[in-house]
């Protein structure tokens, strides 16, 4: 990652933002692996959510992610014409539609993990797997301190 800005030595001693800064980072790793799938990060989201998650409504995935209303609708304007994901009729209220899946969805989502994966790597290969799952479990620690939803064994 030889694009990393030179950062001010008194910003560095912030743990906040270092990890704003790696984020920026990861976000843009993630986001140009994802770019010749025709995928962002918000589809990325929305496929993974459907995935783990099941059907839901559009209102109740935005709010599980976090995503603005229309920036739900684009995104959605992106992967359903793709068939990636399905929007019918919800089975439990049929005045409400709900969104799911679909089988090339899930093949979409697994390979736009392996991407993701890729930039996993790239952005932390100055750290060595040991170095990495501390990372990556004091992270999911201090994610869960932040949102109750965010199980932590």
């Amino acid at each position: 990652m030889t694009d990393v800005p030179q950062l001010p030595p008194s910003l560095l001693g912030i743990t906040a933002f270092v990890l704003s800064k790696t984020g920026q980072a990861g976000r843009r790793a993630v986001g140009e692996r994802l770019e010749p799938l025709g995928l962002g990060l918000w589809h990325l989201a929305v496929l993974a959510a459907l995935a783990d998650f099941g059907p839901a409504s559009q209102r109740d995935l935005g709010r599980r992610l976090g995503i603005d209303p229309s920036d739900l609708v684009a995104v959605m304007d992106v992967l359903l014409p793709r068939r990636l994901v399905e929007r019918g009729r919800d089975p439990a209220d049929r005045r409400r539609y709900s969104v799911r899946v679909s089988d090339e969805g899930r093949r979409a989502l697994a390979e736009a993990v392996r991407s993701a994966q890729d930039a996993h790597e790239a952005v932390l290969a100055a750290l060595d797997p040991d170095e990495r799952r501390t990372l990556h479990h004091l992270l999911r620690k201090a994610y869960a301190g932040l949102d109750a939803r965010a199980a932590y064994p």
